[in-house]
């Protein structure tokens, strides 16, 4: 029942920005990492940006400076804002949690949401 609804992705031009949000629906009892992972065609699936229960983000070098990951425990929802969008952070982006409830603990991951940028 538990599921993470992502949105905010879409076409871009370089050097724009978009907002992307992932929001815990179901119920779960707390969360121990958050993040963001993208795939172009062809490539592997990697990490972007992580976030813990203690606030402490991690970035992949392609985007630090540029990105900028937060969360909302309040809510259960986590955020990407990328700003100097570059051609090659085309792809799909998939929100990740690993997330508890009383007797499991489970990786999750969205449904994925696609990224554009091209002029």
């Amino acid at each position: 029942q538990v599921q993470l609804v992502e949105s905010g992705g879409g076409l871009v031009q370089p050097g724009g920005s978009l907002r992307l949000s992932c929001s815990v629906s179901g119920s779960i009892f707390s969360i121990n990492v958050m993040g963001w992972f993208r795939q172009a065609p062809g490539n592997q699936r990697e990490a972007v940006a992580t976030i813990d229960s203690q606030d402490i983000p991690n970035y992949a070098d392609s985007v630090k400076g540029r990105f900028t990951i937060s969360r909302d425990s309040a809510k259960n929802t986590v955020y990407l804002q990328m700003n100097s969008l570059k051609p090659e952070d085309t792809a799909v982006y998939y929100c990740y949690g690993n997330l508890n409830s009383w007797h499991t603990s489970r990786n999750y991951w969205g449904q994925g949401t696609q990224v554009s940028v091209s002029s």
